[in-house]
């Protein structure tokens, strides 16, 4: 009978905790505050036909359960038990998802704990929220690429003392970029993507070299003024595109001991390129097209146990003059057309086409008067172009021309007489 009793008693005691829920169970969800920062977030939102990324968001559920994009964690800053958004995702970033349209609401500086917020692709407009970075203290990646989202780059991102990566690329941002972002003061601060707003502009600051960016981009805005000293520990540089100016010299003054991709085309650069910048032991692209960059081609020969080769070296649309460097034989693609260069091309250059390692070069529009012959067929997998230059070209010499170098297959010859032409003897071997 005693056995019965107990047994009953335990059962009653199970039933009674299934239908209570602890005080850990009933404490363990998200807090108010989160909730309502949440509804607004939503408020503000919506689907854009084809998209339904919403479709899980009811608010008669739990959110931390159920609502796409939304990751939450302990509060363990606060003390207690409830739970707090610590990553919010808005938008799939699936290729055949248009996204989400409307605004970001205010209320997103309410989600105290977010460590995480990326917003994919879609039509989100208006601004970022400018008290951001003033309630988010403890943001470590921040992406809201890909939207027409306008007005300034809030200040409050700038001094995140956890603020690894920052992506606001492809929107309509416009005004200066804030300084503090490039500086010391966000002393965590690794990859920064701006590109491709348009409408940011101002000059760079002279103390971005003291910052430690591993990855800038700022390519497609209006920045002005030299590009300064760089940080020694970039590995990559986009500022293509801008209406930046002066020379290079001061850029590359410093050690960049693992730069690995250089792309500053499209710009008003002067003056020549710095040699030192061939001598880079980890570039392996080199992007310095249509600007005004002049003088002869200063390109270190190779040394060391492991000689720079490039990727790519795209010199084109330049007012550069000389000869071409030998040591140019090491990239896979060369242009360096639209120059005024002259001479003979290298016969090291010419070898590493005809083998197959230098797939493409582009010499067009220059005053070359010869490229060496081979007794190799050229490879049907490489791009050879060498026409109006000083030389009489071959059939194989034009066949890799693009249609922006015309059909006239030679300078004229007043045009070759009229420039110093340097004398070629013995490199034609």
């Amino acid at each position: 009978m005693a056995s019965t009793t107990s047994s009953l008693l335990h059962i009653l005691l199970l039933l009674l905790l299934l239908s209570h829920p602890s005080e850990q169970q009933q404490t363990s969800s998200l807090s108010p505050s989160d909730k309502a920062a949440l509804f607004d977030i939503r408020s503000n939102l919506r689907d854009l036909p084809g998209s339904n990324f919403f479709s899980t968001w009811d608010f008669a559920s739990d959110p931390c359960a159920t609502f796409a994009g939304v990751i939450c964690s302990p509060d363990d800053e606060q003390g207690t038990q409830s739970l707090r958004v610590s990553v919010l995702t808005l938008g799939t970033g699936l290729a055949d998802s248009p996204g989400l349209t409307g605004i970001l609401s205010p209320s997103l500086a309410n989600l105290t704990a977010l460590t995480d917020l990326v917003v994919y692709a879609g039509r989100i407009y208006g601004p970022i929220p400018p008290n951001i970075g003033t309630r988010l203290r403890r943001l470590r990646l921040v992406s809201i690429s890909n939207n027409p989202i306008c007005g300034p780059i809030p200040v409050s991102l700038a001094g995140l003392p956890d603020l690894h990566t920052l992506d606001l690329g492809h929107n309509k941002l416009q005004g200066p970029i804030p300084t503090p972002l490039l500086l010391p003061s966000s002393p965590n601060l690794k990859v920064l993507i701006l590109a491709a707003n348009g409408g940011l502009s101002g000059e760079l600051p002279p103390g971005i070299s003291t910052a430690q960016l591993l990855h800038l981009d700022l390519r497609g805005n209006y920045l002005t003024g030299a590009l300064p000293r760089l940080p020694s520990t970039l590995r990559y540089l986009s500022a293509s595109d801008n209406a930046l100016s002066g020379t290079l010299d001061n850029a590359f003054a410093a050690q960049l001991p693992d730069l690995a991709f250089l792309d500053l085309s499209m710009n008003a650069f002067t003056g020549p390129i710095p040699p030192a910048l061939f001598a880079l032991p980890r570039l392996s692209s080199i992007l310095l097209q249509r600007n005004n960059l002049s003088g002869p081609l200063a390109v270190p020969p190779p040394g060391g146990e492991a000689p720079p080769s490039w990727a790519v070296v795209d010199l084109s649309h330049n007012v550069l003059t000389g000869e071409v460097p030998a040591a140019l034989a090491a990239a896979g693609s060369l242009f360096l057309n639209n120059n005024r260069l002259t001479g003979a091309v290298p016969k090291e250059v010419a070898r590493s086409v005809y083998v197959g390692s230098m797939t493409t070069l582009y010499a067009q529009h220059n005053y070359l008067t010869s490229f060496p012959a081979q007794p190799l067929p050229l490879p049907d997998s490489v791009a050879l172009c060498l026409s109006y230059n000083c030389m009489s070209l071959t059939s194989a010499a034009a066949a890799g021309c693009p249609g922006s170098a015309g059909t006239q297959p030679s300078r004229p010859s007043y045009q070759c007489s009229n420039i110093t032409i340097a004398v070629t003897g013995g490199r034609d071997g």
